[in-house]
């Protein structure tokens, strides 16, 4: 294993250190491993939390900021982070309009942000509601999850909740946002390779020279059939065409986002865009947005995923909103 780290058991609170050296317009407390929006909390503003295990960076402490999240959570590498975690980003985040948590559905993290709501609650007298993401078309049912994994869309969830946010909607309306990105989002991943935790040392999974691994999860969770390297074209078809018989996207404009799963150049990823872009050509849906790069990551994985949302003139205007975090920054 080669990896730019100290002790494996210490590398999530350097990686905080380091990112609040890099990045002084976001506060972190380090005690609970929570990275908060500066100005926090907003008066008046909903909250936005959000979390997860680390190793998906720049998800989620990378989209803390105007325009998107006002607090994430830190978990262990690929494990969710435990609820006084939870319950003091929901406590730094209250401006008295309620708090909303983004969580993707994983078991611990759904178990873990549920919990965290009614010790908020019972403490405090926050109000707090819950939008789950499970974007996943690749399996139904996982190792982590009962049901859909939430991957790709989980970005554009927080990106444009927390437009809907900053725009001064309640608690309500903006969780109605967040709805409907997820309702309306499908994704699916391919690897090339397995990722190495480091405290493993190790590859997750055993993937030989030659083979891939299509419908895989962003914590190396086996997917959907292992088959041999194939042209940037065919990998693109393999990715959008289940996204597209999962849900009608005829005729609807789309944000396409084309992920990088952390080891995969931009140059392939390009690539990669121009090959959906072509296939949604052929299928009737227009590209209305788009996003390329390594966003939700897994550790040092090769590979990508192809996240498809429907959007409406509403969801286009939020996405075009003003937004300025470490990851993710325009309009401003």
């Amino acid at each position: 294993m080669k990896k730019l780290v100290n002790d494996p058991a210490d590398v999530i609170s350097d990686a905080l250190l380091g990112f609040a050296a890099a990045h002084p317009e976001v506060r972190v407390d380090h005690e609970h491993r929570v990275v908060v929006r500066g100005d926090a909390p907003v008066r008046g503003k909903v909250g936005l939390v959000s979390g997860g295990g680390s190793g998906h960076e720049p998800l989620h402490a990378g989209f803390v900021g105007p325009g998107m999240l006002d607090a994430a959570c830190a978990g262990e590498i690929f494990t969710s982070p435990v609820p006084d975690q939870m319950v003091a980003a929901t406590r730094a985040v209250d401006g008295g309009a309620g708090v909303l948590h983004i969580v993707k559905n994983y078991t611990g993290d759904v178990m873990n942000f549920e919990m965290a709501a009614e010790l908020a609650e019972a403490g405090t007298g926050v109000s707090v509601t819950a939008v789950v993401t499970d974007d996943d078309v690749a399996v139904q049912d996982s190792l982590y999850t009962a049901g859909r994994r939430g991957v790709g869309v989980t970005v554009l969830v927080e990106k444009l909740a927390g437009a809907a946010a900053e725009q001064g909607r309640p608690l309500a309306g903006v969780a109605d946002v967040a709805r409907k990105v997820n309702a309306n989002g499908r994704s699916m991943g391919v690897a090339l390779t397995s990722c190495t935790v480091p405290a493993a040392g190790k590859p997750t999974f055993d993937l030989p020279p030659g083979e891939m691994e299509v419908g895989i999860g962003i914590h190396g969770e086996p997917g959907r059939r292992r088959v041999p390297v194939a042209p940037a074209s065919e990998i693109a078809d393999m990715l959008v065409s289940p996204i597209l018989a999962d849900l009608d996207y005829t005729g609807s404009p789309v944000i396409a986002f084309v992920n990088g799963m952390g080891a995969t150049p931009l140059i392939e990823l390009y690539v990669m865009f121009h090959e959906v872009g072509h296939l949604l050509a052929k299928a009737g849906v227009p590209v209305a947005r788009s996003l390329v790069g390594p966003y939700i990551t897994s550790l040092d994985m090769a590979g990508c995923s192809v996240t498809l949302l429907r959007a409406d003139e509403e969801l286009l205007r939020l996405w075009d909103a003003p937004v300025r975090t470490p990851a993710l920054r325009w309009g401003v």
